[in-house]
């Protein structure tokens, strides 16, 4: 990207942070402005998990599958299936286990 065009998206993305600081922008319109301007490559990455991490990823957090099958919107045969192999999680399920195994639980509950 050439440096004027760059120093052109930061102006723009400072602009849209005041704006929405200043509540004349609305989360959902900011974030579809931030998101245009910095790319893919800032989001972070979704790793694969195997059977074995998800199921420590689950007892890490001290929850049974129902309760985490709950949070994360699943079927308790879906987080079953998930932690004996038989399936691998993807799409939003991934996305959220990759949260859960980066914050914790709880950046998925408020």
């Amino acid at each position: 990207m050439p440096k004027k065009t760059r120093q052109l998206t930061k102006a723009l993305l400072e602009t849209a942070k005041d704006m929405f600081d200043g509540g004349i922008l609305d989360e959902t319109a900011y974030e579809k402005i931030t998101m245009r301007h910095l790319g893919k490559e800032k989001l972070p990455k979704i790793e694969p998990m195997s059977s074995k991490e998800i199921r420590a990823l689950r007892e890490r957090e001290h929850l049974s599958q129902a309760v985490f099958a709950g949070y994360l919107n699943l079927t308790v045969g879906y987080v079953s299936q998930l932690e004996r192999g038989l399936k691998r999680p993807k799409g939003a399920a991934l996305a959220l286990l990759n949260v859960v195994r980066r914050k914790g639980v709880k950046a998925i509950l408020s």
